[in-house]
């Protein structure tokens, strides 16, 4: 009897964003952890240019990637950020029928407008910060809100052209560097709360399995920039220091957002807990995934290191997404 073969994984990483070498970094190490699992990997990167290139840096036009990813049995984009986390990328591969980790499309283009998920919060009674949304072409100078703010891009993440603002006179400006990075940009209360995170995924059982809470030690009125957290120097809290109330509705709040999201594979839901209760930051349906990244270290408290974490979610697009051509 023929022995069946082991799956073959493309990982995809890189995409055409300000978050490109973050997206390298979460690929490189998703490609470890499938090389240490024994299964094939086809390793392949966009560039900032919009070119696909394979593992050995070969240039590869949108043809012959769509080819090699149609000979794997399921792909995962380790891709952060626009023209990948939106959805496009999950787009793609489920046009050209190849199984994927991670949120499909309508998941994706949701969660990465912040706008939207703030909407989407308020209807299901979830806490977020007082915003207003500044729309492309209106003039940054005429917006009225209150310091201390918060200004950010609707779209994006890594916390890029994020901003706290202090005084009035520096609010616009403030928006305009955000409008770098996204044609919208959201203005909100600053919330001084304490910052923890949780992330969830569904796993092949159909059991919705939640990491360790996770607190990120950082100095009050700071952003947790980019530099924090992909420099090493990043301080956590696994599990957090809350109590029993507010991690309840963490996840209760998580576990919502997930289903009316339509979330699958891995998410991460970031709040704030205030003395009075938790609000929401932000989702991330793609979120950081190197060995020393967030989500790894909440489900590495539970018992559920690196490679058996991508494990679990491999299996998961195996089985819920499998092809014609390679059987059940």
């Amino acid at each position: 009897m023929k022995e069946p073969q082991s799956p073959r994984v493309a990982v995809i990483g890189g995409g055409v964003n300000d978050e490109h070498d973050v997206s390298l970094a979460s690929a490189a190490a998703v490609v470890r952890a499938v090389d240490a699992l024994g299964l094939d990997v086809v390793a392949l990167t966009i560039g900032r240019d919009g070119i696909w290139r394979a593992a050995d840096g070969r240039t590869l036009s949108a043809a012959e990637a769509v080819g090699m990813l149609t000979t794997c049995d399921v792909a995962v984009p380790a891709l952060h950020g626009v023209n990948g986390e939106d959805g496009s990328i999950a787009g793609l591969l489920e046009l050209i029928g190849v199984p994927h980790v991670g949120s499909p499309v309508r998941a994706g283009a949701l969660a990465i407008d912040k706008w939207v998920t703030k909407l989407i919060a308020g209807a299901l009674g979830i806490a977020t910060a007082s915003g207003v949304l500044v729309r492309a072409g209106s003039d940054a100078s005429t917006v009225a809100f209150a310091p201390p703010c918060v200004v950010k891009p609707t779209t994006g993440g890594s916390s890029s052209g994020v901003s706290v603002v202090h005084r009035p006179d520096d609010l616009a400006p403030a928006i305009e560097r955000a409008r770098l990075l996204a044609e919208d940009v959201l203005v909100e209360d600053y919330v001084g709360g304490r910052e923890v995170d949780v992330a969830l995924f569904r796993d092949r059982r159909g059991t919705l399995r939640a990491g360790a809470t996770l607190e990120i030690d950082r100095t009050p009125g700071a952003v947790f920039d980019r530099e924090q957290k992909y420099d090493g120097t990043a301080s956590f809290t696994v599990p957090a220091r809350i109590d029993a109330s507010d991690e309840a509705a963490i996840l209760d709040a998580a576990t919502s957002l997930y289903e009316a999201l339509g979330c699958r594979g891995i998410a991460r839901f970031d709040f704030f807990v205030t003395p009075t209760g938790v609000v929401l930051n932000e989702v991330n349906t793609a979120p950081g995934l190197t060995e020393q990244s967030q989500v790894p270290r909440m489900y590495a408290a539970h018992g559920l290191d690196y490679a058996h974490l991508i494990a679990e979610v491999l299996e998961v697009a195996l089985h819920t997404g499998i092809r014609a051509d390679i059987g059940g």
